[in-house]
């Protein structure tokens, strides 16, 4: 046994940890919480299934419903991008989700447009999706719902440039 009473490789054990330790806290506390579970702090590992299933939080904004909207979409496959649904939006409602078109030849048949991307009653009930608002004036169903039919009729709401 050497001289410090621990034998040869458990003190080479707690020399490597040491030196880690040491490097870590030099690279910084980030990475040091990052390689805790390395060097055997296993508790800070449970919380990290908590983390990783928390819902993320969107704004309750234009950008926050287009970006959760496209979060929804791609779990169903629907494709678009950004700036396709964005300018769509500009063009449909001018970012207004209470939107509703009193004046064309839908509203003239009683199925006025609503919403953020102008949807009639008939094409939002076709296609909603599952997992958002069954309102067609609720700013992300409008949107998945009208992506989803254009993705159907078009492709995707990024090849619309004009009336859908």
């Amino acid at each position: 046994m050497p001289a410090n009473g621990l034998p040869a490789n458990s003190r080479s054990t707690r020399s490597r940890r040491t030196r880690l330790a040491r490097a870590l806290a030099a690279a910084g506390t980030g990475a040091a919480v990052l390689a805790l579970p390395l060097i055997g702090a296993t508790t800070a590992s449970a919380a990290t299934p908590a983390a990783t299933t928390a819902a993320t939080a969107y704004p309750n904004n234009l950008d926050g419903w287009i970006r959760q909207a496209l979060s929804v979409m791609s779990q169903h496959g629907i494709p678009g991008s950004y700036d396709g649904i964005y300018r769509n939006i500009m063009r449909e409602s001018s970012g207004n989700p209470q939107a509703i078109n009193l004046w064309d030849s839908n509203a003239a048949a009683g199925t006025p447009s609503k919403g953020l991307l102008q949807v009639i009653d008939p094409t939002f009930a076709a296609y909603h999706v599952p997992g958002t608002a069954y309102d067609p004036y609720d700013p992300v169903a409008n949107i998945v719902a009208a992506c989803n039919y254009a993705a159907d009729r078009y492709g995707s709401i990024d090849n619309v440039f004009g009336a859908y």
